[in-house]
């Protein structure tokens, strides 16, 4: 019996076609893969309809006579074809064609046609409508229409996925997995459900097509969220299996030293995280946890304090950041309060990122390398090739899902690679908070801890929806807020000119404030510039000496500066609606009453898309992170708001996080059974559906 690897035949061929590249760029190289490659839509060619029955806007199919066939160029030069069917007739306009198409349609030709009618004033017309000559027999099922490319035409990729699946079936590639025991009621068989998508009788509702909730559908959905299942367990089970360092402190160690230095108290939340990574690291099985809390709420203490049980322990721990200013923010704090406390160990903290002059990074390697720095702070710099840890106890990634998923797995594979016989724990920190299908789901081979509530002296932020027509007047308030000795945030979206969007860059908005606000220093921040430059511009602004920082989103994560309660958030409608959380996180963070302005500007249309109204009325209604979150995953799906793109594979194709949770749930619930019940078919299983793409999932 084949497996799902038996590859499709152009798979083979050493010189390909430009439409059997096209399918191996589509990923389509397993008659598998052709098979599960489901139509976005369908189109109805099993009827003819007279000209008369057809409606405003329908997508029709009927048979005409060419009375008429000229060029015209005015407005612009296009092809104007008028076709009767005895009892009314179509104008058919052509904006790109060819001689061979004006013989194809030439007066007293017969034709079948297809496409959209639109009514108006000079009677019935389709645009690019397809055609084909009269008589033909017509389609017995509807016909599909596959997410295809440049350089794969319909007709091949349908000829293709036909034989894709009929191998497939005959090679028993879907044969049940399920045991019929486990099979939830209602369900098609697989083969069938398979079948049916691909070659839909003409009598289904094409509702319960399109919006997937058909039962054949259903069994697809069901399939792939149990292959996500497994993957999870079976990743949970192989961690399971490693070696850890047990990690412990003992009494009056180092992690009660540092509670006693800082100059607050933990919350009851960070406390109940704290014990629960205790807990973790005092087990031989590596810790892989996902600490998760609003902006502000304060993970960096929580990580402070994982980073003291591994060093008590005699350990090392790596803390990696996915940009230098938030890399260097912890690493000011954790330089404040442990570096005093690991000076009389003859331990350090270290610093490493890609900006570093050779000669710095390599001392810093030295160190690293010695076991001299036991804690090192760094951007992806951590994971290149060069840095070797004396004992790499613990890692810990900030904003984990702001990395590219293959730095992610470069830091899995690094952290394997250093551990010999152990594997260093791994702790995983987010701002973004996860919503609990999420967790379910994408991070179910996850533990999760949670710090819900803010430390005491955060401020609520009020939060303003302004269009961009009041600009001048936000500019006087602005003006206001720096007499009174605050600060103040300026974000914009993009550093230069583009054609593209035509939104205001940031340098102009610099030299416009810079003009509006006479007597006030105002600081220009961006991604591009100089490493040095950019230091000196955020110490600046921490030491009160800039009123207003005008910046592009380098400060969204990392920057706390309590003296700045205003932030002003300009063509927001461009921003997603995490990053305008993460924003607006940024004040709020001193006893002042702070504020956040979000300025909109209106589109060529002259108004907001629906998406961008969403997000605007969202940051207005709530400031609760979690709330943000279940909401960011209802505008934008699951794969953007977990960085997903950045793998160049979706997580799901077919299901919904959002409307199929009865049928994760079930995947949930069964995929551990199914590992224990007959792990043979639960390997198969997943491996039919994700192929090479399980490690994405552990990233």
């Amino acid at each position: 019996m084949a497996t799902a690897e038996s590859p499709a035949p152009a798979a083979s061929n050493t010189k390909l076609s430009a439409p059997q590249k096209a399918l191996r760029k589509l990923g389509l190289v397993r008659d598998v893969d052709l098979a599960l490659h489901l139509p976005l839509r369908y189109e109805d060619e099993t009827q003819l309809v007279p000209l008369a029955q057809v409606r405003d806007g329908e997508v029709a199919q009927f048979e005409a006579t060419v009375v008429r066939s000229d060029i015209s160029y005015r407005p612009r030069r296009q092809w104007v074809v008028e076709v009767a069917d005895g009892e009314a007739t179509c104008t058919l306009r052509f904006f790109h064609f060819y001689p061979n198409q004006q013989k194809a349609l030439a007066v007293g030709q017969r034709v079948r046609v297809r496409g959209e009618v639109r009514g108006g004033f000079l009677g019935r017309q389709i645009v690019h409508p397809s055609y084909q000559p009269a008589g033909g027999a017509l389609q017995e099922a509807l016909t599909p229409v596959y997410p295809t490319s440049a350089g794969l035409p319909q007709a091949y990729l349908r000829k293709a996925v036909v034989s894709g699946l009929s191998r497939a079936l005959k090679r028993g590639a879907f044969d049940e997995t399920l045991p019929p025991h486990l099979q939830p009621r209602g369900l098609w068989p697989l083969d069938q459900a398979l079948h049916f998508l691909h070659h839909p009788a003409p009598a289904v509702s094409l509702a319960t097509l399109e919006d997937r909730s058909h039962p054949a559908w259903q069994r697809l959905k069901a399939e792939e969220l149990l292959a996500q299942q497994l993957s999870q367990w079976q990743a949970r089970r192989e961690r399971e299996a490693l070696r850890a360092p047990i990690l412990q402190a003992r009494a009056g160690g180092l992690p009660e030293q540092l509670l006693g230095v800082l100059p607050f108290g933990l919350t009851a939340a960070q406390q109940r995280v704290t014990q629960e990574i205790a807990q973790d690291l005092a087990r031989a099985q590596p810790m892989h946890r996902l600490l998760q809390g609003d902006v502000g709420s304060g993970k960096t203490v929580v990580a402070a304090f994982a980073a003291a049980v591994a060093i008590e322990s005699g350990w090392q721990c790596a803390l990696m950041a996915p940009t230098e200013i938030l890399a260097e923010q912890h690493f000011r704090k954790l330089i404040d309060w442990l570096e005093p406390l690991l000076a009389s160990r003859e331990r350090s903290v270290a610093w490493l990122t890609g900006s570093q002059r050779k000669k710095d990074r390599e001392a810093m390697q030295a160190r690293i390398a010695q076991g001299h720095a036991a804690l090192i702070v760094g951007t992806h710099a951590v994971i290149q090739e060069g840095v070797q840890f004396a004992r790499l106890g613990l890692a810990i990634i900030d904003e984990q899902h702001r990395f590219g998923v293959a730095q992610r797995l470069a830091l899995r594979r690094k952290i394997g690679a250093e551990a010999g016989e152990s594997e260093p724990h791994l702790l995983m920190m987010s701002a973004t908070p996860i919503p609990r299908t999420l967790a379910m789901s994408v991070y179910a081979d996850l533990d999760v801890s949670t710090i819900d509530e803010l430390p005491p002296g955060r401020t609520p932020v009020t939060t303003r929806v302004l269009p961009e027509t009041r600009r001048d007047a936000l500019i006087t308030r602005l003006q206001a807020q720096v007499a009174q000795g605050r600060q103040a945030y300026w974000v914009c979206p993009l550093i230069e000119e583009s054609e593209a969007l035509d939104l205001t860059n940031a340098t102009e908005t610099h030299a416009q404030l810079c003009a509006a606000l006479p007597g006030v220093s105002v600081g220009l921040l961006h991604s591009r510039m100089p490493t040095a430059e950019k230091k000196a511009v955020m110490a600046e602004f921490v030491a009160g000496r800039i009123g207003v920082l005008v910046s592009t989103t380098v400060i969204e994560v990392g920057v706390d500066v309590p003296n700045a309660s205003l932030m002003i958030i300009e063509h927001a409608e461009r921003f997603g609606l995490s990053q305008l959380h993460q924003l607006r996180g940024r004040v709020g963070r001193g006893s002042a009453a702070s504020a956040c302005v979000l300025l909109y500007a209106l589109g060529e249309h002259g108004r907001l898309s629906e998406t961008a109204r969403e997000r605007l009325r969202a940051m207005e209604e709530t400031q609760d992170g979690f709330e943000i979150a279940r909401r960011d995953l209802e505008i934008r799906g699951p794969g953007e708001f977990l960085g997903a793109r950045q793998s160049g594979a979706p997580l799901l194709r077919f299901a919904d996080l959002l409307h199929d949770q009865d049928l994760l749930a079930w995947a949930r619930e069964l995929a551990p059974r199914l590992w224990q019940e007959d792990p043979e078919k639960a390997q198969r299983h997943m491996e039919r559906w994700l192929g090479g793409k399980s490690d994405y999932l552990k990233a």
